[in-house]
C-alpha cells in the first residue's frame, strides 16, 4: 500500500490536487471534491455535503444504499426527511433552552429536507506532517425518527483544529424512510446500512484527505450510540473500523420493534395511502410524495418499551436477526461481537432531557421512576457491555459525565442530561447559546477532547497512555468527568452507581 499523506501535502505532491486562496480540491471516487477554509478556524479545511451513496429517490427509495455514480459540486443543505415538531417547553426553562433544543433536536429546526441526503462532512487541519491522520466518524441521535449534521451542535472544525484528527459527520435515513419495517426486505434497517456505506466510502477515499483508512473510529449519541454497538454484532468478522465510541446508548439500552410490529406499522401506512390493494405495493409506495408518507407515518402510535419514560416510535430499528438481534445478552455472553476497543458511557442525569418530552405529553413520573429509568436504560447496560468486552480481552473504557454548566443548563435541575456531553467533544455551545463557556468548562472540554483523540489515534492503548484505566467492575475504573462542576477526571468504583444492576458479566 502506498504511504498515506495529509491533504496539504497531497496538494504539493499530486498534480491532480490544487490549492487556491480559498479552496482545496482532492480526487476521490466521486471525481474532484473541493473544500474551503472554515470560517471559524482558518487552519481547517472543510468538505461539506459529500455524497457517499446514490440519492435514495424514486426506485431507490426504501432500498439499501447504492454506490455513488455522480460528481460534484456538493452542498450540505438538506436533511433526510422527518416530521417537524412544535417547540418544546418546560417549567422554569433557562433562557438558552430554546436555542439548545433547536440545535440538538433536528425536529425543532427549519432545515430544508430531501431524500437526496446521503452525505457526509469532513474537517481536517492543514498540516506539514506526512503521517496519515486518524479518523473520527460520528452518527447523530434522534430516536431513529429525526437527526441532522446541519447544526452548530456538530460542527467539526474546532475538534479537528485542536486535536489534529479528521472529523466526519454522517447523514443517514431516519423515520419511515430509514426504518420502514418492510417485511419483504432482507433488512429494513436502512439507516444502519447507510452508516455502513458511509464508512465504506471513507475507507476507500479518506487517503485523499490525508486520513488513515486503518484508523477509522465510529462514534454515536443516543440511538446513534446504540447503532455503534449494533455494528459490532452485525459485522463481527468485518467491522472495518478500529474502535467504537458510544455516548448514552448500547445494544441493551433501547430495545426495538419486533418484525411483526414493524410489518403491521408498514401495512398501516400502505392502507392509508391506498397501496395495499395494488399488485405491487412497494412500487405504489415509492410513487407517493415525501410529505404524504410522513403524514401517514405520523398517525401511528408509539408502543411500550417496558421502561417508564420511553416509548418505541412506530418506525425505528427492527429486530430482524440480520442487522439487529433479539438477544444481545446471549450474543454478548458468548463473545459474538467484533473484537475492537470500545469507549462508552453516559451522563449522570440522562432523565433531565427525557423529562421534557414526558412533560409535553401531560405526564409526570416520580423521582424513583426516573432513577429506575436512568439505571435501566443507561447505567446497567453500559456497565454490562463494558465489562463483557473486557472479559473477552477487548479493551474498554467506561465514563460518566456530571458537569452542569450555566450556559448548557436547560432548567434549574436538568443536571448532566442526555446529550449535554457532546458539547464537550465538539466545543460549540457558545455558537448556539451565545453564552461564553466558563474557565472550568473550557478546561474539562480540552481534557476530554484530548482523551477522545488519544482513543481515536490508538484505540487499543491510547487511553491507557494518558492514564485512564480499562474498565473493571471491582476496581476504581469508572471515569468520572466534571464531578461537582470541577474540571477534573477521577477514577472511582462503579459500585457507587450500579447497586440496582443485577446482570453479571460472568
Amino acid at each position: 500500500m502506498r504511504p498515506l499523506v495529509p491533504a496539504l501535502l497531497l496538494v504539493l505532491l499530486r498534480p491532480a490536487l490544487t490549492l487556491t486562496s480559498d479552496s482545496l480540491t482532492v480526487q476521490t471516487a466521486n471525481e474532484a471534491i473541493t473544500g474551503h477554509l472554515s470560517a471559524s478556524h482558518g487552519e481547517v479545511i472543510e468538505f461539506l455535503g459529500i455524497p457517499f451513496a446514490q440519492p435514495p429517490i424514486n426506485d431507490l427509495r426504501w432500498e439499501p444504499p447504492q454506490t455513488y455514480q455522480g460528481d460534484g459540486p456538493y452542498i450540505a443543505d438538506t436533511d433526510c426527511p422527518y416530521t417537524h415538531t412544535s417547540l418544546y417547553t418546560y417549567p422554569n426553562e433557562a433562557g438558552q433552552f430554546p436555542s439548545i433544543m433547536k440545535a440538538f433536536m433536528a425536529s425543532e429546526g427549519n432545515n430544508s429536507q430531501s431524500e437526496d441526503c446521503l452525505t457526509l462532512n469532513i474537517w481536517t487541519r492543514l498540516s506539514t506532517s506526512r503521517a496519515p491522520k486518524p479518523v473520527y466518524v460520528h452518527f447523530y441521535g434522534g430516536r431513529y425518527t429525526s437527526g441532522t449534521t446541519n447544526t452548530p451542535f456538530y460542527l467539526g472544525a474546532g475538534l479537528a483544529s485542536s486535536q489534529d484528527i479528521i472529523v466526519v459527520t454522517v447523514n443517514y435515513r431516519t423515520n419511515v424512510f430509514g426504518f420502514p419495517g418492510i417485511p419483504t426486505l432482507a433488512t429494513s434497517n436502512l439507516g444502519l446500512l447507510d452508516q455502513r456505506a458511509a464508512v465504506e466510502w471513507l475507507h476507500d477515499n479518506i487517503e485523499a484527505f490525508g486520513g488513515d483508512a486503518n484508523r477509522i473510529v465510529i462514534s454515536g449519541q443516543s440511538c446513534g450510540a446504540a447503532m455503534v454497538d449494533y455494528w459490532a454484532y452485525a459485522w463481527p468478522n468485518d467491522p472495518i473500523v478500529a474502535g467504537l465510541i458510544s455516548h448514552s446508548g448500547t445494544a441493551l439500552s433501547f430495545g426495538g420493534n419486533s418484525a411483526d410490529l414493524s410489518a403491521r406499522n408498514w401495512d398501516n401506512i400502505t392502507v392509508q395511502l391506498g397501496c395495499h390493494t395494488t399488485a405491487h405495493v412497494l412500487a405504489c409506495m415509492k410513487r407517493q410524495s415525501v410529505s404524504v408518507v410522513l403524514i401517514a407515518a405520523g398517525k401511528l402510535p408509539t408502543s411500550s418499551t417496558g421502561t417508564v419514560g420511553r416509548t418505541l416510535p412506530a418506525f425505528e430499528a427492527t429486530i430482524d436477526n440480520v442487522t439487529i438481534f433479539d438477544d444481545y445478552e446471549a450474543l454478548t455472553s458468548k463473545g459474538r461481537f467484533a473484537r475492537v476497543p470500545y469507549l462508552l458511557g453516559h451522563n449522570d442525569n440522562e432523565a433531565g432531557f427525557y423529562k421534557i418530552a414526558v412533560h409535553m405529553q401531560g405526564k409526570s413520573l416520580t423521582v424513583e421512576q426516573w432513577q429506575a429509568f436512568n439505571e435501566n436504560t443507561f447505567t446497567c447496560p453500559t456497565d454490562y457491555q463494558a465489562a463483557q468486552r473486557v472479559r473477552f480481552g477487548v479493551s474498554a473504557w467506561r465514563f460518566r459525565f456530571f458537569a452542569d454548566w450555566n450556559n448548557t443548563r436547560l432548567y434549574p435541575t436538568s443536571g448532566a442530561y442526555h446529550g449535554v456531553d457532546m458539547n464537550m467533544i465538539y466545543g460549540n455551545s457558545e455558537l448556539f447559546t451565545g453564552l461564553p463557556a466558563s474557565a472550568g468548562q473550557v478546561e474539562l472540554a480540552s481534557r476530554m477532547q484530548m482523551a477522545w483523540a488519544a482513543f481515536v489515534t490508538d484505540p487499543t492503548a491510547g487511553l491507557s497512555k494518558v492514564g485512564w484505566p480499562v474498565f473493571d467492575l471491582n476496581n476504581n475504573t469508572l471515569i468520572r468527568l466534571g464531578y461537582e462542576n470541577q474540571p477534573d477526571v477521577e477514577f472511582v468504583s462503579p459500585s457507587i452507581y450500579n447497586q440496582a444492576c443485577t446482570k453479571s458479566p460472568q
